[in-house]
């Protein structure tokens, strides 16, 4: 069988433990980033399967039905990248474990570091010194401050255990059952949606973008914020309304926000409005990109190659696709 891994922009895997499951499968790993559909058939076609990484390529119908020799796609979580109907009408299958155990780690450090980055305006402070003008001002710690958590979920959790080991409050919302939750496990909840937003120092997302979750941080959510407060923002950015963070940042409120994920990706231009905003913090998707959390998610990836490749396939989206091979 013939793999391609698309998106390994620093050719990392190979070098990880985990490609050793791929020993006997002939596998091309591209670093490069083709967004084009017509490019991707042409470079795509000679392949059985390919796998993803997270969301960086889009797998839409007009590019699956000119692949007639796919038969799988490997990723692993959430896929609103992926025509999964295109895939079961063309018998392409998607399996993706959603791996329902351990948080990313990864994701949740990361969070902590930019939360970090923003109050203490560490950027900033670095170019300071590196023009010669030593301090540039004075930034905010953590310890007693209000972090609101949006999203009762397992990085949002990993997220507060940080929150109190540096002494922060934690509050709570979330969807109405997981406001339910978080209230039976004995957390705070805020009193409603606009005193969670309101009230905190530091509000961060932990939600997953599906179409309920789309647009869910809405401008008026942003404008109860104050003027000397943080949004954290490491989920997706399809979570705040189009338009709605950078109009919120002209604003003052939040007087910052630090995130790693914007509407287009990757950003390859130097003058993008919101990237290049003075009260915004911001990285290139990076959440997730460290060895350790490359080397769990592609573990769980390549098993799914080779289960396909042994006719044994696991953590199948559309087995309908499987049955009828």
């Amino acid at each position: 069988m013939r793999l391609a891994i698309l998106d390994d922009w620093f050719d990392t895997l190979r070098g990880l433990p985990c490609f050793s499951k791929l020993d006997g499968i002939d596998v091309t790993v591209f670093s490069d980033h083709e967004p084009d559909v017509d490019a991707l058939a042409e470079r795509l076609a000679p392949f059985d399967a390919i796998t993803l990484f997270r969301e960086r390529t889009a797998i839409p119908r007009a590019l699956i039905e000119r692949l007639p020799n796919l038969k799988l796609i490997s990723q692993r979580s959430v896929y609103p990248h992926v025509d999964v109907e295109a895939c079961s009408d063309n018998g392409v299958l998607l399996c993706s474990n959603m791996h329902g155990g351990a948080p990313s780690f990864a994701a949740a450090e990361h969070t902590w570091a930019l939360m970090l980055a923003a109050m203490r305006d560490i950027p900033a402070q670095m170019a300071s010194l590196r023009s010669g003008d030593w301090q540039m001002g004075v930034g905010k710690s953590v310890h007693g401050r209000r972090i609101g958590i949006y999203g009762y979920g397992r990085i949002g959790k990993q997220v507060a255990r940080y929150a109190e080991a540096f002494g922060m409050d934690v509050v709570w919302w979330a969807s109405e059952e997981g406001r339910a939750r978080a209230a039976a496990d004995g957390q705070r909840v805020a009193e409603s949606r606009e005193a969670f937003f309101s009230t905190s120092d530091v509000v961060t997302l932990h939600v997953r973008l599906k179409p309920s979750t789309t647009g869910l941080i809405t401008a008026d959510d942003l404008a109860l914020m104050g003027p000397g407060s943080v949004l954290v923002n490491t989920s997706r950015a399809g979570l705040i309304a189009p338009g709605a963070l950078k109009a919120a940042l002209d604003a003052g409120r939040p007087g910052q926000a630090t995130i790693d994920v914007f509407d287009e990706e990757p950003i390859t231009w130097t003058d993008d409005p919101l990237a290049t905003h003075p009260r915004l913090v911001a990285t290139p998707h990076i959440g997730f990109v460290t060895e350790d959390e490359l080397e769990i998610q592609f573990a769980d990836i390549f098993d799914q190659v080779v289960a396909w490749r042994d006719g044994a396939p696991i953590h199948m989206i559309n087995p309908e696709a499987w049955d009828r091979r």
